[in-house]
């Protein structure tokens, strides 16, 4: 029988103490143990066995209700219904004492005749004049032929328990024996009697632990899982976490039972631990003078007994500390569910209240404190709502914006002062905004309403004019600006509204000309000296649109950066340098800058500047040639490179399209392009860098026609905008080099020239070497050959230190500079010319991760007569002999001069083996040489003498 599992030691007893009676020697045996251990199933056996064995079996199963009536269950046990007649029957004389002896007179009378087993199931709920009777009978039984076996239950309640059943007993008198949980073996036994032996482990392990090896609890939960889960055994199938997957409910009836058999206050301490969790193994009375158990605090009850009850359902397997807090919770949350079943939704936020209550009066943290008010309704206290704005501040501060949304959400359920829940309002908003880009725009709206300071209400309106330019609606955005009150007579919320103004203009072409307008009048006022932020804003117009130099704008951003500002508008000053100074390639200076706007100034998601700056990030890691750090940061960022996700054409997702394309990925930056429709983009530079990206690809794969359009279309919005200079976004060029694949000279001529002209005015080695290549390839012949070797020269730069290498943002520019006059040099008859710059282009692409550009730079390679098997293009195995030579005499600290004198070499060629082997070690400095090469002191050998160049 499953019920009888691991109970061999019980039967051994029970049979052994039967032998005993039938010889005519009687005993009490008494069979202990807490709810669901066996007891009644012993209390079954024994009768079978007594039936076997020639006894006269008489039995009664104890109950509550029978309790109030005297010597109920020794009546019901002795004289059933069947057993005698009412004249025989002692429960007639109305006298209890008379009763208990006539009782035992019958007991002796019928122990003559038969050996007798008496069997009494669960004497604990027996009335007290029945326990006193069997008491007194066991005191008698030892020369009568009678085995009298009594179950009890015995477990550690809150409630303190009555004397047991066995108190005042000599110890001859009574053999006892107490059930237990099944050990392991037994309970997967048990499991595997229903499902199979080769039922999962974690299943079985599941079942077990969800039943803390209770066979109450256990055969209930298998009667279930054979009726919801037949195939229960098997690996995709996993035990239900909620007892509302479970039917019958065998489970939960048995867990309901296993509670009302405790008593309501242990009920209720288990019900409450499983509610809101404990602090029973923490919080003991001993260790911390006047503090309570939370679980003592909240149901009312003894915090000793509690500790106590925690304690041994530890020891049973129904408690488990928390891996993570050390907190005790149930061991499986099946467990936990059935222990809750039932419970009003009431009843649960009343614990909550309690719960928060007394945590808040001991000094817990705010965090542990909300937690529970998230579980209840409006408490209508003020300090529940300063709790819970702590609790966000606590969870914000921890980086769990999740947690800190969750609690602003409940406090804003609470009775708030105007100036304290629009506060709270707004930083909802802006968590929200995390995971919506145009999210909290009602919060925002609602906090507008209720900010009376200027200062908020301009900060408020920012912040909501920002959440509508994400979502497309510019013109709003700037009405909401334009509708505050009291921002003129302040200058420097003026200047706040201003900048904000301008970047959420971008959207709008014609808006952003009406704002540099403002701008621009801001900056002509003869009433002082202008503001540091309006005239690094106008700075960046006028850098977007070509208008300035490169030299002269990093020139006047070092004294904007420098001049004072205030804290408010300083943001957009940082924002406007960084984007200006990475147009610029001053790509370190461009990083520097917005680290500092986003870290120094603490600036949200909500702000205007955030995702200027975020895209300056990303743009500087685009310059840098640096594919695997671009599509890095576009998938930290919530745009996955396979293409799923919204469609929306931003800066993003057109820097993740070129690094595919860079990397030779066409087919993942389709699926990135694929679903934006521009028709519904705003005319911003955003979507225009994205028509410059698709109209990159489209050319990349093959459709000309289409890149043409994208690009045309792109040069339209940019110029609509006023955002057409060179270094933004290069459209001139790429529609140059399109028109010229379509055999369209004339209009390629003039693209690429008018691309020159823009170029030379900002100035910068990228976009004038950029420029000069285009120009070169669409003008061909001697002219283009010069025009391609003037735009390597400009991009390689001055080297004062030959082989100090290209700066690392030019590289891209430089490779693509190196194939097209590479190209050229092959049509006009020079391949042997050709081939080393080809070779210097692939070691700058392979370095780089531009496999596209490598791809290119090996098959004109071939086209021009070069030979396969080279070997590798970078690193120290791709150096010569004679650089290999070179440079070991560099890192031992040799100057170019002594190396000339020492192979006999010319300076110029020491310096062009020096040059070479930087690029190809990829490294800036001589002082790096060694490191590059893997070499020290000791491995380091002078070569000298003549012919030691082969």
């Amino acid at each position: 029988m499953a019920s009888l599992f691991e109970r061999a030691e019980a039967l051994g007893l029970l049979s052994a103490e039967a032998r005993r009676a039938r010889a005519g020697s009687g005993r009490l045996l008494l069979l202990r143990g807490p709810t669901g251990t066996g007891r009644s199933a012993l209390v079954r056996d024994a009768i079978r066995h007594g039936t076997e064995h020639g006894m006269q079996v008489l039995s009664v199963s104890c109950s509550p209700e029978e309790s109030g009536e005297p010597l109920a269950a020794v009546r019901k046990m002795l004289c059933p219904d069947a057993g005698c007649g009412q004249e025989d029957d002692p429960g007639t004389d109305p006298d209890h004492r008379r009763q208990a002896d006539r009782f035992w007179r019958l007991l002796c009378s019928r122990a003559a005749r038969f050996p007798l087993l008496l069997a009494v199931d669960d004497v604990h709920l027996a009335d007290h004049a029945s326990r006193r009777w069997l008491v007194d009978a066991a005191r008698r039984l030892a020369r009568l032929p009678v085995l009298m076996v009594v179950t009890e239950r015995v477990q550690y309640d809150v409630t303190p328990p009555a004397p047991g059943f066995s108190h005042g007993l000599a110890p001859s008198l009574v053999r006892v024996h107490t059930c237990g949980p099944l050990g392991r073996p037994a309970a997967e036994s048990m499991v595997h009697a229903v499902f199979g032996p080769d039922t999962d482990p974690a299943w079985t392990e599941a079942c077990i632990t969800a039943s803390a090896g209770n066979p109450l609890l256990l055969r209930a939960l298998l009667d279930d899982l054979r009726i919801v889960s037949p195939d229960g055994g098997r690996p995709e199938s996993a035990l239900p976490d909620t007892c509302a997957d479970l039917y019958p409910g065998a489970f939960v009836a048995a867990v309901t039972w296993w509670l009302d058999s405790a008593g309501p206050e242990t009920a209720a301490v288990a019900r409450t631990l499983a509610e809101v969790g404990g602090c029973a193994g923490r919080a003991d009375e001993r260790d911390v003078p006047g503090r309570e158990c939370l679980l003592a605090a909240v149901t009312g009850s003894g915090p000793a007994r509690v500790l106590g009850w925690a304690t041994a359902m530890t020891r049973l397997g129904l408690l488990r500390p928390d891996p993570v807090q050390g907190d005790l919770r149930f061991a499986h949350a099946l467990l936990r569910d059935a222990v809750l079943d039932g419970w009003s939704h009431e009843r649960r936020e009343a614990v909550h209240r309690a719960a928060a209550d007394f945590r808040y009066r001991r000094g817990d943290r705010a965090e542990e404190v909300a937690g529970h008010l998230l579980r209840t309704g409006p408490v209508g206290m003020p300090r529940s709502a300063g709790t819970l704005l702590d609790a966000a501040d606590e969870a914000t501060r921890a980086g769990r914006t999740g947690d800190a949304a969750d609690y602003l959400r409940r406090a804003l359920d609470e009775p708030l002062a105007r100036e304290r829940r629009a506060g709270a309002l707004v930083e909802l908003a802006l968590l929200e905004s995390v995971t919506e880009p145009s999210g909290g725009i009602p919060r925002l709206t609602e906090a507008l309403r209720l900010q009376e300071r200027p200062r908020d209400r301009a900060l408020t309106a920012v912040s909501l004019g920002t959440a509508l330019n994400r979502r497309g609606e510019s013109r709003a955005a700037l009405d909401v600006l334009r509708g505050l009150d009291g921002v003129r007579e302040d200058p420097v919320l003026a200047r706040t509204v201003l900048a904000a103004s301008a970047l959420l203009s971008e959207g709008d072409g014609g808006l952003r000309r009406t704002v540099h307008a403002q701008l621009r009048a801001a900056c002509d006022e003869g009433a002082g000296p202008p503001s540091p932020t309006v005239r690094a804003l106008r700075l960046r117009y006028e850098a977007a649109g070509g208008l300035v130099p490169a030299e002269e704008a990093l020139r006047r951003l070092r004294e904007l950066t420098t001049a004072a500002e205030d804290p408010l508008p300083a943001p957009y000053l940082f924002g406007a340098a960084a984007c200006v100074a990475q147009w610029a390639d001053e790509l370190d200076w461009a990083d520097q800058l917005a680290g500092a706007g986003l870290a120094g100034h603490r600036v949200s998601p909500l702000h205007p500047v955030y995702d200027l700056l975020m895209r300056v990030r990303i743009d500087t890691a685009a310059a840098r040639g640096d594919f695997a750090g671009v599509l890095t940061y576009a998938e930290e960022n919530g745009l996955p490179v396979d293409g799923a996700g919204p469609a929306v054409a931003s800066n993003l997702r057109a820097q993740a399209v070129l690094a595919l394309i860079g990397t030779d990925r066409l087919a993942e930056a389709r699926r990135l392009a694929d679903g934006v429709v521009l028709a519904h983009a705003d005319d911003g530079w955003e979507a225009n860098r994205f028509l410059y990206a698709r109209g990159v690809l489209r050319a990349a794969s093959g459709d000309r026609h289409g890149a043409l359009a994208d690009f045309l279309e792109c040069g339209r919005r940019a110029l609509d905008s006023e955002t057409g200079g060179p270094a933004v976004t290069p459209w001139r060029s790429a529609a140059a080099e399109v028109q010229s694949a379509l055999d369209r000279p004339r209009e390629a001529l003039a693209l690429a020239d008018e691309e020159y002209r823009l170029a030379t005015v900002w100035g910068t080695p990228r976009v004038v070497g950029r420029a000069l290549r285009v120009l070169g390839e669409v003008t061909g012949g001697r002219r283009g050959l010069e025009l391609t070797e003037q735009a390597v020269e400009v991009l390689r730069g001055p080297s004062p230190d030959p082989g100090a290498g290209t700066e690392p943002a030019l590289g891209l520019e430089l490779g693509s500079a190196l194939v097209s006059h590479g190209r050229l040099l092959i049509a006009a008859g020079h391949p042997r010319r050709a081939r080393s710059l080809l070779r210097e282009a692939s070691v700058t692409a392979e370095r780089l991760g531009a496999t596209a550009l490598l791809t290119l730079t090996q098959d004109m390679l071939r086209a021009g007569g070069a030979r396969g098997g080279s070997g590798p293009l970078t690193g120290e195995a791709s150096l010569t002999g004679s650089e290999r030579r070179v440079a070991a005499l560099a890192a031992d600290g040799r100057t170019n001069a002594e190396i000339s004198d020492l192979l006999h070499l010319a300076r110029r060629t020491v310096e062009t083996h020096l040059t070479s082997t930087y690029r190809k070690l990829g490294i800036q400095r001589r002082a790096d040489l060694a490191a590059a090469m893997g070499t020290g002191d000791a491995d380091r050998r002078p070569v000298t003498g003549a012919g030691a160049v082969s």
